[in-house]
């Protein structure tokens, strides 16, 4: 299953866009320059390393995703492999109980098609969201990064992330971090691209440096 690619809507359309809505985005356009998404892996590879990553730091997750690999050729398992491999296999690699449940959820899912990734393209943000959300263990920020990496999606604001409320205090100079309600207001003028404001907040907590979310 391939990577879904790039964004699916017109980036100077919306830049012109956010420019003309929001002057504190018109600046954070000229500093960081246009709006860049690199297509990202295979999407059921993503959401089995978004499982794998979470609460762990970088290093610890990295060499337990390196074991989890070797059991199968130093790649990641189809979910059939996944469902096959024992208890004891997974947790010699470092695995925890909750990730194996929440890696087999992951592959029940998308085997019997409740996760349809060959056809979840042709579905709304909604329906996308609904599907990601019903696999034990990825949640709301998990559908929106889905939905703005893999699907490259125009209008989707993940008031969950940190990083965007903080590029948010920065970008405004706020004396907090906004609540996501309040993040929710501030990106309302951004519609219909919602996605390239939050891209821009990144940048501006990071100086544009380190890259966005990784699922």
């Amino acid at each position: 299953m391939a990577g879904l690619g790039g964004p699916q809507f017109d980036v100077k359309e919306a830049t012109n866009h956010l420019r003309a809505v929001d002057p504190v985005l018109a600046r954070l356009i000229d500093e960081h320059g246009p709006y860049e998404v690199v297509p990202r892996e295979d999407p059921y590879h993503a959401l089995l390393r978004a499982i794998l990553f979470q609460q762990l730091a970088g290093a610890a997750a990295n060499a337990i995703q390196k074991r989890f690999h070797a059991l199968y050729g130093d790649r990641p398992p189809t979910p059939q492999e996944l469902l096959d491999t024992s208890d004891e296999d997974l947790r010699a690699a470092g695995l925890s109980r909750q990730k194996m449940g929440y890696m087999r959820d992951l592959a029940m899912h998308v085997l019997e098609g409740t996760l349809d990734l060959e056809h979840i393209r042709e579905l709304d943000d909604a329906e996308v969201t609904k599907q990601i959300i019903a696999v034990k263990g990825l949640g709301e920020w998990s559908a929106h990064m889905f939905l703005m990496f893999h699907l490259g999606r125009p209008d989707v604001l993940p008031v969950g992330d940190l990083g965007v409320r903080n590029g948010m205090k920065v970008a405004y100079g706020l004396e907090e971090s906004p609540t996501p309600k309040q993040a929710l207001q501030i990106g309302a003028k951004w519609a219909p691209y919602r996605s390239v404001g939050s891209w821009y907040m990144w940048r501006a907590v990071t100086a544009g440096r380190p890259t966005t979310p990784d699922i």
